[in-house]
């Protein structure tokens, strides 16, 4: 965790570039819809509890007795099958337009939403230092 970042604003960056990467893999769906034996992709839930739970500091070592301190986990990124989908194509593809598009714009309305959040909670920052 960065001292000068508070984790509210970490963890509403994080979950832009989440939806970002939503997004491009829900695209990448659409555009296999008729590829023979394609299989839907989706991307792992984002955790924030356990985000907001890890939040750690990176320490200096500022002496040779001192240990090493610990770094945050990689890219919370991680595609995976997506397994809601019922139906299956003859060509074994599974992917249906109308579940995808239904995601598409959930994504984007959450997207909106952490955008929203990250304006108001910088505005209250502003406001806090005088700054409007």
């Amino acid at each position: 965790m960065d001292i000068k970042e508070p984790t509210l604003n970490r963890m509403l960056k994080s979950d832009m570039k989440y939806r970002t990467q939503e997004q491009k893999v829900l695209a990448g769906n659409i555009a296999n819809i008729d590829t023979p034996g394609f299989k839907a992709k989706a991307l792992a839930p984002l955790d924030f509890k356990k985000m907001a739970t890890s939040a750690q500091l990176e320490m200096a070592s500022t002496a040779p007795q001192h240990l090493p301190g610990t770094l945050g986990n990689g890219s919370p990124f991680r595609s995976k099958a997506d397994g809601e989908t019922f139906e299956t194509r003859p060509t074994q593809n599974n992917v249906v337009l109308e579940d995808q598009m239904a995601k598409v714009s959930d994504a984007g309305a959450k997207y909106n939403l952490s955008s929203t959040l990250l304006k108001k909670y910088t505005g209250l920052y502003r406001a806090a230092l005088g700054n409007h």
